[in-house]
């Protein structure tokens, strides 16, 4: 059974990509770059002759791809509104004209005002009207901060022009460079370790594959950590000499906001939250990555 994968050459991606494989599906990585070994199709997701012509040799999806971007992305909206919210509706066209079924990746902050959450959540909206009116059946998983090994950092460490929360805490951390935090660092923000991410998004779409709709699956831990807290933990772990530096609230997000799972709507896809990854494990693994990673 092949799976098309939009923004498979993606961080989470490819750690779906893994749990495919494991399970005996044939991942099909559709994405602009041709970064991965896997079978792929190259195209644009706001093609929508690229897009239709992939899911006419597919048997499942899961929806990925998307401009990512929380300030980066809140004076110039429209590149990510074109991408996510036009390639959205292209994945939802194509699904349903080819009956195929899948899983659309949501996010955590859906409540929030910045580009990244209103175009992500947009699409949840259009998947439910789909289902509804035009006989899809694609299934939401919101996922909160996923991070692990195989992240990309942003500069100075790295390329990506999006900053997570991780990459940027451990490869300060191992710098002995300061720690930034934005606000005060109370805020919670769900942290899950991304192959319970990838896990919980083809449980999702085997689901699909049956006919089996259910409402958005929230997926993070059993315990909630605050920014600060997720920080004291990775100079624990590493033993950096950094200290932690306090910036200004970046546009886009709220003080004292708490980005968590609801964890109850696990169940809906067969899984538990006590059984993910927990934090400090899933720490170590990804410090451990970027040792390495910053000889290079």
């Amino acid at each position: 059974m092949k799976v098309l994968v939009t923004g498979g050459a993606g961080f989470i991606g490819g750690y779906v990509c893994d749990e495919l494989w494991t399970r005996g599906y044939e991942p099909v990585v559709f994405d602009r770059y041709r970064r991965v070994t896997t079978p792929a199709i190259l195209g644009d997701i706001c093609s929508s002759v690229d897009v239709t012509e992939a899911f006419a040799h597919v048997d499942a999806f899961i929806h990925l791809a998307a401009v990512l971007g929380t300030q980066e992305t809140i004076d110039n909206p429209t590149p990510a509104a074109h991408t996510n919210i036009l390639g959205g509706l292209n994945v939802l066209d194509a699904a349903a004209q080819y009956g195929v079924p899948g899983v659309y990746i949501g996010v955590g902050n859906h409540w929030m005002n910045n580009t990244y959450s209103i175009t992500k959540t947009t699409i949840e909206r259009f998947i439910d009207m789909y289902n509804t009116n035009r006989g899809t059946c694609v299934n939401i998983v919101r996922a909160m901060n996923a991070y692990g090994p195989r992240q990309v950092p942003a500069s100075p460490y790295g390329p990506a022009k999006v900053r997570k929360i991780t990459p940027s805490f451990v490869c300060r951390a191992l710098r002995n460079d300061d720690i930034e935090i934005y606000g005060d660092g109370e805020q919670i923000s769900d942290m899950v370790f991304v192959k319970d991410v990838a896990f919980a998004l083809v449980n999702s779409m085997e689901l699909a594959c049956g006919g089996v709709k259910h409402g958005p699956a929230e997926c993070g831990p059993p315990f909630n950590n605050t920014v600060k807290e997720v920080a004291e933990l990775v100079l624990q772990l590493t033993g950096s000499t950094s200290q932690i530096k306090y910036l200004p609230m970046r546009p886009g997000e709220i003080a004292d906001s708490k980005v968590r799972a609801d964890t109850r709507t696990l169940a809906a896809i067969g899984m538990k939250d006590y059984l993910f990854l927990s934090l400090r494990a899933g720490l170590v693994q990804t410090i451990k990555y970027f040792r390495e990673y910053l000889k290079k």
